[in-house]
């Protein structure tokens, strides 16, 4: 037993050097900054682009969805869009799911 009261004795008494404190503080930095340019600045500009991108839907557009379905603005309201999907089938998307505006022609060649 009086083998481990030693060893709590000898930790203890052990002191922190400043130096290493600093270094430690500007590894932490250091990881956030590459973080940063690694995870959260790609994905703010993508969102940027997405937003961009659907603020300037037209009545004509094809698009595709998130979820994959092909489609032909029909009607844009405030925060929906009304996709023509196939002869008299027409569906309301919220404008968030439209995941990419196609060129023109690309439902006809499908």
């Amino acid at each position: 037993m009086s083998f481990f009261i030693s060893a709590a004795h000898a930790q203890a008494q052990s002191g922190s050097n400043p130096q290493d404190q600093w270094f430690s503080m500007g590894f932490l930095v250091l990881l956030f900054a590459v973080f940063y340019f690694i995870a959260i600045r790609p994905q703010r500009k993508r969102q940027k682009e997405h937003t961009e991108m659907v603020s300037t839907l037209q009545k004509g557009d094809e698009v595709v969805t998130s979820s994959g379905i092909l489609g032909k603005v029909v009607r844009i309201e405030d925060d929906y869009v009304l996709l023509k999907v196939a002869d008299n089938v027409e569906l309301k998307f919220q404008k968030v799911a439209v995941h990419a505006v196609l060129p023109k022609g690309t439902l006809k060649s499908i």
